[in-house]
């Protein structure tokens, strides 16, 4: 995934702003949605969340 990828469309988030939460501290879906917002409307993103942060590990 392009770090430019919208990962949440609801919320406008990209994927470089997740894998900075990542870097930051970030662990789950919940301390993602808690530091960027994604995953928080619709919760169609989750399973990309998920993906960034398998791919972090």
């Amino acid at each position: 995934m392009n770090r430019d990828d919208i990962v949440c469309n609801c919320m406008g988030v990209t994927a470089g702003e997740i894998m900075d939460a990542i870097e930051s501290g970030a662990k789950t879906v919940e301390d993602i949605q808690e530091s960027t917002g994604a995953g928080t409307v619709c919760g169609g993103c989750i399973s990309d969340i998920e993906q960034l942060l398998k791919a972090a590990k």
